[in-house]
């Protein structure tokens, strides 16, 4: 089950289907992800998406990332860093380690030892926040040990459903969940998979939602719903 992160990762290499399976893999640990192709493209993406953590491919088509890194070093942007790369002789190690890396991860790798390592810095540098049973977005919270839940402080009484379903969004704040992943997570289709009734339920959780403050479930015309603020 993914777990909540409000941490951002920015995932740089130019082989897309690389970007693609990490991010997945970040985003179902609950980790915010946006991607770069391009040494330049990273150095612009630190300025705007302000990453909490980035990994970083040595080979990139205008540069390599031991530049990249020895340029955010000069500009002191904080911003640890994991190597990927299929470079695994220890002079790159080195170098890759001194200019300003945290880690190295050759390819190919595991995407749970990735994780684990992501995991691991987050923690040695401070940017993990100590365990809590407390699922928040914005200003709903929910208490997994007591089962309460709340808005904008005020008490919201659920039914076992509607607990499931908005954990479940609770765990995947701002991603777009296709019904498929709604029903096969919280129904875990027992009911035959009736989008339907999938519905009503999304009906009956905003309308509990919506008494204190502006909705934050949304529809997403043609594949299903987010928990997101307005836009």
């Amino acid at each position: 089950m993914p777990q909540t992160s409000d941490h951002r990762i920015l995932v740089v290499d130019d082989e897309p289907n690389i970007v693609d399976v990490v991010s997945m893999a970040l985003r179902y640990q609950g980790f915010e992800v946006a991607s770069a192709a391009t040494g330049q493209e990273a150095l612009d993406q630190v300025e705007a998406f302000r990453p909490h953590l980035m990994v970083l491919d040595v080979m990139l088509p205008d540069t390599t990332g031991f530049d990249v890194a020895e340029k955010l070093g000069n500009r002191r942007a904080d911003v640890p860093i994991v190597f990927l790369t299929a470079r695994d002789a220890t002079p790159d190690k080195v170098r890759g380690l001194t200019s300003g890396g945290d880690d190295y991860v050759t390819k190919p790798f595991s995407l749970e030892e990735l994780v684990a390592r992501i995991r691991t810095i987050l923690r040695r540098t401070g940017r993990v926040e100590p365990e809590t049973h407390v699922l928040a977005f914005e200003d709903i919270a929910m208490d997994e040990e007591t089962r309460e839940v709340t808005r904008a402080g005020e008490p919201i009484e659920l039914t076992a459903t509607e607990y499931r379903l908005l954990r479940y969004f609770l765990l995947n704040p701002r991603r777009v969940l296709s019904r498929a992943q709604l029903l096969d997570n919280v129904w875990e289709y027992d009911f035959g998979g009736d989008a339907r009734v999938l519905e009503t339920y999304v009906s009956y959780l905003r309308k509990k939602l919506d008494v204190h403050g502006p909705s934050l479930i949304h529809t997403v015309r043609g594949i299903g719903y987010a928990l997101r603020l307005p836009r």
